[in-house]
């Protein structure tokens, strides 16, 4: 089989693969698969066939918005003998819960959902730094767990998973081991889904073109949305500066009004001028410190509703890239080095039938060839859910393109309403400038330029 062709050309990107460590703690299931999928009878908690063409997805984007909003906050740090331990209150809508989590814990909790999913969209989890964390690290993680926790309660088949109604809800003090113990004995979602050894018959005949397609859109979509992400961490940026700024500039004003520096007697003449100079630059500090607030706030909306969209959508992207990755690494992989060792052993059987070997070496032989095949229609079953699996997962990602629209908007909202808002704090401030040339020797205003006669062409200048 040739499945695995429309995977080969992907970029190189990280493997959220789980670790041997975590999962060397998970029994095995003992049960041998095909066997498990084709005479078992299902059990009452198996997932079950969706009516219609279970292969297609209906839920819309402001569905799966709604299916649960989960925050994660900070709580004060607790110091222990030589390390400082950040733990995280993590709030879910949907279970009206409130509970303690440290980031070993979000660790298992992925390490769960892909030993149960790993044909599906799992995202990834920031990375863990034990020392030298400053604040912006902090922050910068804890709104990535945020991102990844929003994006796990919202999935489809993530959202109704005991483990994460076990991670959102229970308050126990080993929240690791109960996440462990609910996979315990339990497959993955081959092993559970009642029409994984049909979803052949689902799969449309051209499923590695239209797969090509899908992965080469979607790669540039993510291409594209990160730089979109890093401009608007600019512009983001670029507000806070200028509040900075705009700060420092009403304080240097502000300084000039104050300063108590004797007049030396050759300026007397223009002591009243500099005196109502002070005054009114002592003055539009406020406005300036106004200014600057206005800039800030506009800088921290876009960093919460432009930047960290844009974040979350690019967490999803990359989610679906590392799942190709695992589909081309994990069951094609297997496949292709099962059909291997199959050809192997049919060679060594036509070699024995040459060499009229005992029959006690050809049944061994024989006995290991037709497992053989049993692990290759397994593995050729595994591949094609794969491939069921990534149909759906693809269908996802066009469900959450709608949210451009929602990000444009909140773009747009703020520049206008912060654009707005300093505009309005710039006229108040104009009209106090006129005392700035108030003295007993000059106008209220400052002097105009002379009319200039229009250019020849008879365009305006401005």
């Amino acid at each position: 089989m040739a499945l695995g062709a429309a995977f080969l050309d992907l970029d190189s990107f990280p493997n959220h693969l789980p670790s041997s460590k975590l999962l060397s703690d998970l029994p095995t299931p003992q049960a041998v698969e095909p066997q498990v999928i084709v005479q078992r009878a299902p059990a009452p908690s198996r997932m079950q066939m969706p009516q219609g063409n279970p292969l297609l997805l209906s839920h819309s984007l402001q569905e799966l918005l709604a299916r649960d909003t989960v925050q994660v906050e900070l709580i004060p740090e607790k110091k222990g003998l030589f390390l400082k331990h950040v733990e995280y209150e993590v709030s879910s809508q949907r279970f009206k819960s409130s509970v303690y989590r440290r980031y070993n814990d979000f660790v298992v909790f992925q390490e769960m959902l892909l030993h149960k999913f790993p044909y599906r969209m799992v995202p990834a989890l920031p990375p863990k730094r034990m020392l030298g964390a400053d604040r912006e690290f902090i922050e910068a993680r804890r709104r990535a767990l945020k991102r990844f926790v929003n994006l796990v309660a919202r999935h489809p088949l993530f959202s109704e998973d005991v483990v994460l109604k076990l991670f959102l809800s229970f308050s126990g003090s080993d929240v690791q081991n109960k996440l462990k113990e609910s996979a315990q004995c339990v497959g993955d979602e081959f092993m559970n889904c009642k029409l994984a050894t049909r979803a052949k018959d689902f799969l449309p005949a051209d499923i590695q073109a239209q797969f090509a397609i899908s992965r080469e859109l979607i790669r540039n979509i993510y291409n594209s949305f990160h730089k979109l992400r890093d401009r608007a961490e600019r512009i983001a940026s670029r507000a806070i500066d200028n509040a900075a700024d705009l700060l420092i500039f009403g304080k240097e004003l502000s300084a000039i009004g104050s300063d108590t520096t004797p007049l030396p007697s050759w300026a007397a003449l223009n002591s009243s001028t500099w005196g109502s100079l002070k005054q009114a630059l002592k003055g539009l500090s406020v406005e300036f410190a106004l200014l600057a607030d206005k800039a800030a706030q506009q800088g921290k909306q876009e960093e919460n509703d432009v930047v960290e969209k844009l974040n979350l959508f690019l967490d999803l992207l990359q989610s679906y890239k590392d799942l190709c990755e695992r589909h081309e690494k994990g069951v094609l992989h297997k496949h292709q080095r099962a059909l291997h060792k199959y050809s192997l052993m049919k060679r060594q059987m036509m070699s024995a039938a040459v060499q009229n070997r005992e029959p006690e070496s050809v049944e061994q032989l024989e006995s290991r060839i037709v497992e053989q095949e049993n692990a290759i229609q397994t593995m050729e079953l595994r591949n094609y859910f794969s491939l069921y699996c990534l149909h759906q997962e693809t269908q996802l990602i066009h469900v959450y393109l709608p949210l451009t629209s929602h990000i444009l908007r909140a773009f747009v909202n703020s520049q206008i309403q912060g654009h707005k808002e300093m505009s309005k704090v710039w006229n108040d401030l104009r009209p106090k400038l006129s005392c700035l040339f108030a003295g007993p020797h000059s106008a209220l205003t400052p002097p105009r330029s002379p009319p200039q006669s229009p250019p020849e062409d008879g365009l305006c200048p401005h």
